[in-house]
């Protein structure tokens, strides 16, 4: 389960702390970007698909943008992710 994972990775973290989990779900890792500057964390992503159909081509255009502030005292350096 989601909550099961969740808690597997908080254990496992030891002195780091988690700042956001974010479900990607529809995107892929190279989709995916993460930038940390003014003391935010920007994370966007963008995928569009295209289909053929009887009556020509669709686009299906998704993307998601989350600004994140980090806490005081925690240096953008420090900042990590994985996805």
């Amino acid at each position: 389960s989601m909550q099961r994972r969740l808690d597997r990775m908080l254990n496992s973290s030891h002195d780091h702390k988690l700042l956001a989990l974010m479900d990607m779900k529809g995107f892929d890792p190279e989709e995916v970007t993460v930038t940390v500057e003014d003391g935010k964390v920007k994370v966007s992503a963008e995928h569009e698909e295209e289909h053929t159909t009887a009556r020509g081509k669709e686009y299906n255009y998704r993307n998601i943008t989350r600004e994140i502030s980090l806490p005081p005292g925690v240096s953008e350096d420090e900042v990590t992710y994985s996805l």
